[in-house]
């Protein structure tokens, strides 16, 4: 037999933390992918602003 005892639940708390570990690892992973996509939909948001103004710029100085 096992030097454990019946009631020893140290494997099934070492599966909680491995758990609690992958699951905060995913957490993590899930908030940075959609912190860049934020980032990088407001850069492209103020590029393509800039663009209309560079476009907006050209038109009316070519009238004058």
């Amino acid at each position: 037999m096992t030097d454990r005892d019946w009631y020893d639940d140290s494997e099934y708390q070492d599966a909680v933390r491995r758990a609690e570990r992958a699951t905060r690892f995913g957490w993590a992973t899930i908030a940075a992918a959609t912190g860049s996509l934020g980032c990088a939909l407001v850069a492209s948001a103020v590029v393509g602003i800039a663009v209309v103004i560079a476009c907006y710029y050209i038109v009316v100085a070519s009238h004058y």
